[in-house]
């Protein structure tokens, strides 16, 4: 891993367990072990290591999206659900939901980036919905946008207030959105 990815990689994980606004160049300093010199030299600003941060999960999200391009709706689906599983596992929240609790004080330039983000994952879970819908996998009343936006929101959610409440509460959740999907022929 280089120093520019390991600043990411540390940013990535302070961003996900303390908010934006609650680390700075020194914890990610101190934590790899390199001078802030090091990480400034990489990005000039903590808004260019945002905009870095982000532009990482969009680049992930493109591969899952390429490697699982030739299957079928319901994979892709459990694909994208997998994404909060690990989440979940790893005790952290999504890079999104972190990030829009700081949305208010955050650099254009991030808040631009954010939304890049959020529209690759709301249309990529539209196509696979719809896909599934014409393929009669699956069967539900709402337009595919608007489930895409209920089942990003319910895993969001899910993952952060599992942490308050019954640990299994996130696989039923998980379950009952496959349930509910699955067309009833």
């Amino acid at each position: 891993m280089t120093t520019r990815e390991a600043i990411i990689d540390k940013a990535d994980q302070l961003i996900r367990e303390k908010g934006y606004n609650a680390f700075s160049f020194k914890d990610i300093s101190n934590d790899i072990g390199i001078k802030t010199a090091s990480i400034h030299y990489h990005f000039p600003a903590k808004s260019d290591l945002g905009v870095a941060t982000i532009k990482e999960h969009i680049e992930r999200y493109e591969t899952l999206k390429e490697k699982v391009a030739n299957e079928s709706p319901l994979t892709k689906l459990e694909a994208f659900l997998a994404i909060h599983t690990q989440i979940k596992q790893e005790n952290k929240v999504c890079i999104v939901g972190s990030l829009a609790t700081d949305l208010n004080t955050l650099d254009e330039t991030i808040k631009s980036e954010l939304q890049i983000f959020a529209a690759l994952v709301i249309n990529w879970l539209t196509e696979v919905l719809t896909e599934g819908k014409e393929l009669k996998i699956f069967d539900f009343e709402s337009s595919p946008r608007t489930k895409a936006l209920m089942i990003i929101t319910n895993m969001v959610a899910i993952v952060q207030l599992s942490r308050l409440t019954n640990e299994n509460d996130f696989v039923i959740v998980k379950e009952t959105i496959l349930k509910e999907l699955k067309s009833k022929k």
